[in-house]
């Protein structure tokens, strides 16, 4: 088995392009790849933090892959979770950015330190220093 992740989440903007360059300059992502869709948006885009990757594109708005964004619907319905060893670093960048904090920095009673923020379009991002071991199969 690889050592490379198993899960990547994927999330869906209205402007793609502006996300991709947001989330790199507020949460440090580094974008690994981006193709364009031919109309202004981004067909598929990865983005790595450390061990981690999210995939995202353009808001599709039709077939199965049809996602209400978290503004419109009002709430949100999933979050992502990162794992960062700089956490402090991270939350200070984060607000210099202009993310929406919705959790301050805290420590918790299990031993992590987290804060929760929300991206321009209102994706929901966790990022703390807790990193669950996976099991063998």
């Amino acid at each position: 088995m690889s050592d490379s992740p198993s899960i990547y989440p994927f999330l869906q903007y209205a402007d793609a392009p502006a996300a991709i360059a947001w989330l790199e300059a507020a949460f440090g992502f580094r974008s690994v790849m981006a193709h364009p869709d031919g109309k202004g948006g981004i067909a598929h885009a990865e983005l790595q933090l450390g061990q981690g990757m999210v995939m995202l594109g353009s808001r599709q708005t039709e077939g199965p892959f049809a996602l209400i964004p978290p503004k419109q619907a009002g709430c949100t319905t999933q979050g992502v979770y990162v794992v960062v060893k700089e956490i402090d670093a991270l939350f200070a960048r984060a607000r210099a950015a202009g993310a929406e904090i919705v959790m301050e920095i805290r420590d918790t009673d299990y031993g992590s330190r987290d804060f929760a923020a929300r991206d321009p379009e209102g994706h929901l991002w966790s990022f703390g220093t807790y990193a669950p071991e996976l099991k063998p199969d």
